[in-house]
């Protein structure tokens, strides 16, 4: 390996595993808010989390579907996490009790996608995910998301229930920097663009606002825990929830697959086999996460995000990115240092892969003839969809857990609706 390779493998390497700390570092903050865990159970959820995603990235990149796509924590498990804890509490379930059904579903869900990929029926429900199906799902993640993001651009976080003019300033400097650098810089400016990004914004961040400290004796290396909530709590009524994150999940790692294709201008060989061994090792993925007590992950689909701003085009930088969060996930003084990456920065990052995610969903909804069956279904989908996501979530307290789950996830039903119409409202066309 020359000198010119070996500098840009290891700058590639450097900017996959700051993007996969990125898009990893808020979520168990945020969980840990909703389960009033203190510092050293966030370390410790945060720790198992980047194990479990370092994982789950090598696993899926040397034997699943072989593509350079993060897995993180998502949508879909971050509002099962906090819909759970809501309903729970309705219920009289203590936030401990149902951190442990978590684990079960987590588990429950893991072995149903292993099921779905190794029997095959995966490529048989390729089909309805069309390009209408995989366009609104990443719209209506960007819509679901953004929200979070922008937050916490703002600094709202914590008790901060305003503005932090400041961190809001930086952050959106942040933001601008890494669209500015990806579109307009050339070479390694434009390829590396979001490590710039964070790097200047962090620094920035800590002369202008400083840093946060944490009291406390940190173990200089640990083996992240099993079942560290607890023993996994089974009631039969989990089975049908995860089942349906399942499906969701599912399609999730469908649409990632596709655009991720899409981007790398790849067609594979076998896009069946490519689905099904997919699927697999997302349910591995989730299994590892159940069994970890961490945050069970999807295929990112800002990963397509980040490939397209970056240009960074190659799997084994990626490769090599996975296998160092995994080590670090061993030395809890590196988390700790990991967790001061200043949330407004890490979400500026994030926000930025977004923007290409909007591109490739109107681009996938563009593919077809916006007809009126088209634009009828997209507009059901998408005022539905969108309108839940701003309903509090009490408004389905009296519904039974399963229901409220579903029908609180704007993500879940705006999908669910675009696959159920475009199947009952067929065209000539579409029986020809």
């Amino acid at each position: 390996m020359n000198k010119s390779t070996f500098t840009g493998t290891t700058m590639e390497t450097i900017q996959w595993f700051v993007f996969l700390l990125a898009s990893s570092v808020a979520l168990p903050i945020v969980i840990g808010a909703i389960y009033h865990m203190n510092f050293t159970e966030v370390s410790g959820l945060m720790q198992r989390s980047f194990f479990v995603i370092g994982t789950a990235s090598l696993l899926q990149a040397l034997f699943g579907h072989k593509l350079p796509i993060a897995e993180g924590p998502a949508g879909i498990w971050v509002s099962v996490f906090t819909v759970m804890a809501v309903t729970g509490l309705q219920n009289g379930t203590s936030l401990h009790d149902t951190l442990r059904s978590l684990e079960t579903i987590m588990l429950l869900a893991g072995l149903f996608l292993f099921l779905l990929g190794f029997f095959k029926i995966a490529q048989k429900i390729l089909p309805i995910f069309t390009p209408l199906v995989t366009g609104t799902f990443f719209l209506l993640l960007t819509v679901q998301l953004s929200g979070t993001f922008l937050k916490g651009m703002l600094g709202l976080q914590g008790n901060s229930n305003t503005i932090q003019l400041i961190e809001a300033i930086l952050a959106f400097i942040t933001f601008f920097m890494i669209l500015g650098l990806s579109t307009f810089a050339k070479g390694w400016l434009s390829n590396y663009a979001v490590f710039i990004g964070i790097v200047i914004g962090w620094i920035c961040y800590v002369i202008f606002v400083g840093t946060q400290t944490h009291e406390g004796n940190v173990e200089l290396f640990s083996m992240p825990e099993l079942f560290a909530f607890g023993p996994p709590s089974f009631d039969l009524s989990l089975i049908p929830i995860a089942f349906f994150i399942a499906i969701i999940v599912l399609s999730n790692a469908v649409a990632s697959i596709v655009a991720a294709n899409q981007v790398l201008d790849r067609k594979p060989k076998d896009k069946n086999a490519e689905i099904n061994k997919g699927t697999m090792f997302s349910g591995v993925s989730q299994g590892l996460a159940g069994g970890f007590a961490a945050i069970a992950n999807v295929p990112l689909a800002t990963s397509t995000g980040f490939i397209a701003l970056t240009g960074q085009k190659r799997k084994l930088p990626f490769i090599y990115a996975t296998i160092l969060i995994i080590f670090i996930a061993f030395f809890p003084p590196v988390i700790s240092f990991i967790s001061t990456i200043p949330g407004p920065i890490a979400n500026a990052a994030l926000m930025a892969s977004f923007v290409q995610l909007v591109g490739l969903a109107v681009k996938n909804v563009s593919l077809e003839k916006l007809d009126s069956r088209i634009v009828t279904i997209l507009g059901v989908a998408y005022l539905i969809g969108m309108g839940i996501m701003f309903l509090p979530t009490e408004v389905f307290s009296d519904l039974p857990s399963i229901v409220q789950n579903i029908m609180s996830n704007g993500l879940i039903v705006g999908t669910g609706l675009v696959i159920i119409i475009e199947q009952l409202w067929k065209t000539k066309d579409n029986f020809d």
